[in-house]
């Protein structure tokens, strides 16, 4: 399936869907509250059949967060980029551990280096720091008294 025949599908998915252009993959945004059931249907729809979650990063904006997951169909070779941004003060968004297994390791990381509180997770705890740890080492205002490395 080319580009724009899966961004055809998705807006008769989901027509709130938003896209970016000119990435090697197809690039959407959905609200962090649309999340979870998009989530669901991009993996079980078998036009679609998203069953491989490969990345899950977070990106620091200094005005908001944006979670980015990268999803691939194993079936139909397809790739599909989805972010989400986040407030910067709360960022929360639902777990999609229940959906794709592997999340649920790329989570944790998330949530331990920048603080991304993800709703319904089976075993959200720190995954590298120390639990005493305080603050979030990957966000752009996290200051090392160490280092002193300024952003």
């Amino acid at each position: 399936m080319t580009s724009s025949e899966l961004k055809e599908q998705l807006l008769q998915l989901h027509p709130s869907l938003s896209f970016e252009e000119g990435a090697e993959w197809l690039h959407t945004n959905v609200e962090a509250v649309d999340w979870i059931g998009l989530a669901g249907t991009l993996r079980n729809n078998p036009i679609l059949s998203f069953d491989f979650l490969f990345c899950v990063t977070c990106v620091d904006w200094k005005a908001h967060l944006s979670m980015v997951y990268h999803l691939r169909s194993t079936k139909h070779g397809h790739t599909l980029v989805v972010k989400s941004k986040l407030n910067r003060e709360n960022p929360e968004i639902e777990s999609v551990s229940g959906v794709w297994r592997t999340a649920e390791f790329h989570e944790r990381e998330a949530y331990d280096l920048f603080g991304v509180k993800f709703l319904n997770h089976p075993d959200l705890r720190r995954l590298f720091l120390t639990d005493d740890w305080v603050g979030w080492p990957l966000r752009k205002d996290y200051e090392d008294p160490v280092n002193m490395i300024k952003l």
